[in-house]
């Protein structure tokens, strides 16, 4: 890829990646205030203003890494995590589920939002600029759904480790809290390591990459059937 190739990827991914992982926070933070957990709000963290949620690493520097090296079959970021403190919720274990369930669904809205969109964007006439307007949205929309994918894999601290959490009986749900210490080991494992001594040895699909594409492909393809592309 060159100079030229970097600098088209960068402009047509870097704002949809930043807006889907900033607003996948705030949703957070704001179904948390709805179930009586203020702390984001009284932090001034439920807003869609990026300075207050932009991790330079997370939200822009890793995905757009991810994209590039991987052709966009990978898409993980985060941002400045929103804090939540679970047990100020109505129901701390029940709403933990809602509240992180929030995130990816909120992504998913947003896909199919933009997939309506893209409808009126292609009845504009055809010039540099409304093509790359075009490749925004659409990279938009696989920004979105990659991230609530991704985020919905069971693995604490992401969404789906949330969920899984709240979902697990009492004493079960405490033990697998605990692991979260190790989460973040785990997940840099998942997307780097293990890929790379699969590649070493010749083997095509990494684990990852064998659960995340069907998933991925399975709800893009859902959200482009709802929005009309299919």
């Amino acid at each position: 890829m060159n100079f030229a190739q970097v600098g088209h990827t960068l402009s047509v991914w870097l704002v949809p990646l930043v807006v889907a992982i900033v607003v996948h926070e705030v949703a957070h933070g704001w179904v948390a205030d709805k179930l009586g957990d203020d702390t984001a709000r009284m932090q001034g963290r439920i807003t869609l203003n990026p300075i207050r949620h932009v991790d330079p690493f997370g939200t822009v520097i890793l995905p757009l890494m991810l994209v590039l090296f991987s052709g966009g079959r990978v898409v993980f970021g985060y941002a400045k995590p929103v804090p939540v403190a679970f047990h100020r919720l109505n129901n701390p274990k029940r709403d933990m589920v809602w509240v992180a369930l929030a995130g990816p669904g909120v992504n998913i809205a947003m896909a199919v939002a933009t997939g309506l969109l893209v409808h009126g964007v292609g009845q504009l006439n055809s010039n540099p600029f409304t093509l790359w307007i075009w490749y925004n949205l659409w990279n938009f929309i696989a920004a979105n759904v990659m991230l609530a994918v991704f985020n919905m894999l069971p693995i604490l601290p992401l969404d789906g480790g949330r969920v899984l959490t709240g979902l697990l009986p009492g004493r079960l749900a405490w033990r697998y809290a605990q692991l979260e210490r190790y989460g973040m080991l785990v997940l840099l494992l998942l997307i780097f390591v293990i890929p790379a001594v699969f590649d070493q040895l010749g083997l095509h699909t990494d684990p990852l990459t064998a659960v995340l594409l069907p998933a991925r492909n399975a709800v893009y393809q859902l959200v482009m059937t709802v929005t009309g592309w299919a």
